[in-house]
């Protein structure tokens, strides 16, 4: 029977070439894009799978009223946590991951991930040991783990136990080798343990170091945090309020009310409440909108597949009557067409395959991820695709076709039949309902995103470029850091100024990568403000095009604007309600500083959030020049490649130890929304793929739909219709059809893109033109599709379909 089956597939596959391949085509696309989809999907949720503690660590996250959560603590919770019965062990780190150099008989490897912690680190995360030991791995500050990877590079095939490395200016002796098991939050090159001479300070700041908690027993987790936040509102409160002579209740209202988080590892890269771990977190949104939108485009082939087949199922009836008469049951029917459909669905998962890996490469390079078409969750979940669509695709086609009328079929009238005509008109009406809601989406993705692009964020850093700099240690061990490192940065700014095509060179402890949202206190009349403080050089703001609303700049002429002048943005203004700012006193680092002048807005973070209130004073105003980091240099725009290509030669003799690196301030700021020009890039992807699916739906169905009508089309022109009669009586049903899909769609794409723009603190306001824009395509294409097809039917020869009547 089987073999019965297969002749008569591959006879219909013959006879109808170009709908079998449409077929295939539409729901390996359809397969691929879920495939997709999921291989990113299981990427995402991998992340800490592998880690046995990852119920029962916690990283605890703080946010103070409207500011944004924090992952730095402070020590003073230590005490508190140390008498909780819940709680296992703790374990303070420093600012998550430092770049540096290991050092070994001279060979040097630059790595970027060196994590210092505590000693209990491998409690936390048992990463695999390879050689050593995670007891004694990091049992003093002299002891330092490396991966299996940096193992390799510095040592090669040498046994790297008990050798001495120098890493971080300090000595350290190689205690274990590691490796980790799979996507980690944490995934450090190296692991240090010299938290013991920072934890002995900083113990009354409230934000400090990262802290990871290990508990008995996750259900309690509330107990804890409801002590913790009891510790800052009220123990903490009370301390800093008689230091600064406040009572307890005015210095709450001043300070703002602090919310203890107890984020669990297992939930740390899709669900945090902040930017955490040093691994970053998944954009779950795009993850749901990437499967959402994928199961939707299968969907919609499916339905495809499904027109077709029930289409395609008249020409087959006579076949089916026949196979009635001589015994077949309707079951033998049903698991025939299903059989069928089987068949179809391999070929498609086999093709969809093909197009997966032949694409991967792009796919990764846009998700800057390495997925692998590996896995046995991933091949369960391919097996499970497959089920679904043969069930789905095959069962209603098998059904609607074992219920056709023997009787019917054999008299020779089942052609005219109206049966299933209902439902594969539904059908084309949810197809050109979605096909809407990817072209009006679309088109609103990309009006933000250009909106994003194009707008004025108050800066101009397209012809500036930052560059990292790294002095030696030795410059930080001498007295007075600050102005040493000062004095060093002068000079390297007066040689930049020499090089061919430099206009200016500045700094300023700031960056446009949307990374910094750091706040400092700022009293203004005995009330206290939450602001983002930033220390800058002369020459900064005019370099950045950055504009002054009121008052004057920083002057290099004026001694004073080195000692007790700052400078605060418009924000800052409105948030502090100063009337007639310029010379009023604001503290700031326990300064007293004049205020000079008022910066106009611009953007620093990503568009998600809202111009923060900033203060600005000079490096030497606070003594901070210590933590000069960068250096900011405008360019001409003439010849600039060569101009960059000086300043490397140049910086080879500043920074002899790391490599010259830079960046446009511009593209920098451009990354941080680049997870939404991906969402525009899937989004006007899918939207092509979508259209064309729907069109060769689209195709297939009024070319079976206009072969039905090939007798009454050539009784009409027998009668006397013109071809404009006939292209408008074959036509109007589809255009119909057109308009309620549109008129369907209009409420989600509006809900739902309207939702996603609230992701935005600056976004357009969804207009009318893209639903006009969207309405106008759709119907131009569907016309192209229609009246090309219909066209042809008018050119019919009459006699070929009336000489027998």
């Amino acid at each position: 029977m089987a073999h019965n089956w297969i002749k008569i597939f591959i006879y219909h596959l013959k006879q109808n070439k170009l709908f079998s391949f449409l077929n295939v085509l539409g729901l390996s696309i359809g397969i691929a894009g879920l495939i997709f989809a999921l291989l990113y999907w299981n990427d995402e949720h991998s992340y800490n799978e592998w880690n046995p503690e990852k119920d029962t660590v916690f990283q605890v996250l703080v946010k103070l009223s409207d500011s944004p959560a924090s992952s730095d603590c402070s020590l003073f919770l230590k005490p508190v946590l140390d008498k909780d019965t819940n709680v296992e062990s703790i374990m303070y780190a420093d600012s998550w991951y430092q770049k540096d150099k290991i050092i070994y008989n001279g060979k040097k490897e630059f790595i970027d991930k060196i994590i210092n912690v505590e000693h209990n680190f491998f409690s936390f995360f048992p990463f695999k040991i390879i050689k050593g030991d995670a007891v004694s791995a990091l049992k003093d500050d002299s002891s330092i783990a490396i991966s299996d990877d940096i193992a390799k590079r510095v040592f090669g095939d040498e046994n790297p136990i008990g050798k001495q490395v120098k890493c971080l200016d300090h000595r350290f002796v190689v205690r274990a080798v590691y490796q980790i098991p799979g996507n980690s939050s944490i995934a450090p090159n190296a692991v240090v343990n010299r938290m013991k001479e920072l934890t002995a300070t900083y113990m009354t700041a409230p934000f400090a170091f990262k802290l990871l908690i290990k508990v008995k027993d996750p259900l309690k987790i509330e107990n804890t945090r409801k002590s913790l936040e009891r510790l800052y509102n009220y123990d903490f409160i009370i301390r800093v309020a008689k230091e600064a002579g406040f009572t307890p209740e005015e210095m709450a209202k001043k300070i703002g009310h602090f919310t203890v988080f107890m984020e669990p590892l297992s939930k740390a890269r899709l669900h945090c409440v902040a930017d955490s771990y040093p691994e970053g977190r998944g954009n779950y949104q795009f993850l749901l909108i990437m499967m959402s939108l994928s199961i939707l485009i299968l969907i919609l082939s499916i339905v495809n597949y499904i027109n077709l087949a029930t289409a395609n199922a008249i020409n087959r009836a006579k076949e089916v009557g026949v196979r009635k008469i001589v015994g077949a049951s309707k079951g033998n029917i049903i698991r025939q067409f299903i059989f069928e459909t089987i068949l179809i669905s391999l070929f498609s998962v086999l093709l969809a395959l093909v197009i997966v890996e032949l694409t991967m490469p792009h796919y990764n390079n846009f998700l800057d991820k390495n997925l692998v078409l590996l896995g046995n969750q991933f091949y369960l979940q391919l097996i499970l695709i497959f089920i679904i669509t043969v069930l789905v695709a095959g069962i209603f086609p098998a059904i609607y076709v074992s219920n056709f009328e023997t009787l019917k079929v054999l008299k020779g009238n089942f052609g005219r039949s109206k049966n299933g005509i209902g439902l594969r008109n539904g059908m084309l009406i949810f197809q050109f309902a979605v096909a809407t809601f990817f072209i009006i989406g679309s088109y609103i993705v990309y009006q933000q995103v250009q909106y994003l692009s194009n707008k004025d964020l108050g800066f101009k850093g397209d012809q500036v470029i930052s560059v990292p700099l790294h002095f030696p240690s030795s410059d930080y061990e001498v007295e007075n850091v600050g102005q040493h490192i000062y004095n060093k940065y002068t000079i390297i700014k007066q040689e930049l100024s020499k090089i061919k095509g430099v206009r200016q060179a500045s700094t300023g402890l700031m960056s446009f990568d949307g990374s910094d949202n750091s706040i400092t206190p700022v009293l203004y009349n005995d009330e206290l403000f939450k602001v983002k403080s930033i220390a800058l050089d002369f020459g900064l703001f005019e370099m950045l095009n950055i504009k002054i609303a009121k008052g004057r700049n920083f002057d290099r002429k004026l001694a004073s604007d080195t000692i007790n002048s700052v400078m605060i943005n418009e924000t800052a203004l409105k948030l502090m309600n100063i009337k007639n700012p310029i010379a009023k006193e604001i503290i700031v680092r326990n300064k007293n500083l004049k205020i000079i002048g008022i910066i106009k807005d611009f953007n620093l973070l990503s568009p998600e959030e809202k111009v923060p209130p900033i203060v600005f004073y000079h490096l030497k105003t606070v003594d901070i020049a210590r933590n000069i980091d960068k250096v900011f240099i405008k360019l001409d725009s003439d010849n600039m490649e060569n101009t960059i290509v000086n300043i490397e030669k140049f910086w080879r003799t500043v920074d002899k130890e790391y490599p010259f690196k830079y960046d446009f301030v511009d593209k920098e700021y451009a990354r941080t929304y680049e997870g939404y020009v991906k969402q525009k890039n899937i989004f006007s992807l899918l939207n092509v793929v979508v259209i064309g699916i729907a069109l060769f739906g689209l195709f297939a169905l009024a070319s079976y739909s206009i072969q039905r009508r090939m007798k009454e089309i050539a009784i009409r022109k027998a009668l006397g219709a013109d071809t404009n009669m006939l292209l408008r009586e074959l036509s109007a049903q589809y255009i119909l059809y057109c308009i309620i899909g549109f008129l369907i769609a209009l409420f989600p794409v509006y809900y739902l893109l309207n939702k996603w723009l609230e992701n935005f603190a600056y976004r357009i306001d969804i207009s009318i033109y893209p639903f006009i824009i969207g309405f106008l395509a759709l119907m131009l294409l569907t016309l192209i599709v229609i009246l090309s097809k219909a066209y042809q039917a008018t050119k019919v020869d009459v006699l070929k379909y009336l000489k027998y009547e």
